[in-house]
């Protein structure tokens, strides 16, 4: 039975969101908040790290998905 690359990624996630929940404790262990993020909050630019990072992450998530298109089609045409 063949999966798509859909289902692959929606498992890819499945096993990637316990993780990142479960690492949210290891933030909680300082007790002051961090000088340069009140920084860039009071400035506003902490929206703009924010968007520049979410940038990069759709970046890559692009492109292993095209990639992993691209090797799924060399993959059937080896199997022919």
């Amino acid at each position: 039975m063949k999966t798509s690359s859909f289902q692959r990624l929606a498992g890819f996630f499945l096993l990637l969101l316990p993780l990142l929940f479960s690492a949210t404790g290891a933030f909680a262990q300082s007790g002051a908040d961090p000088e340069m993020a009140d920084a860039l909050r009071a400035n506003g630019k902490i929206y703009v790290v924010v968007a520049v990072v979410g940038l990069i992450v759709a970046g890559l998530i692009l492109y292993l998905i095209t990639l992993d298109r691209k090797v799924s089609k060399l993959e059937q045409q080896i199997k022919k």
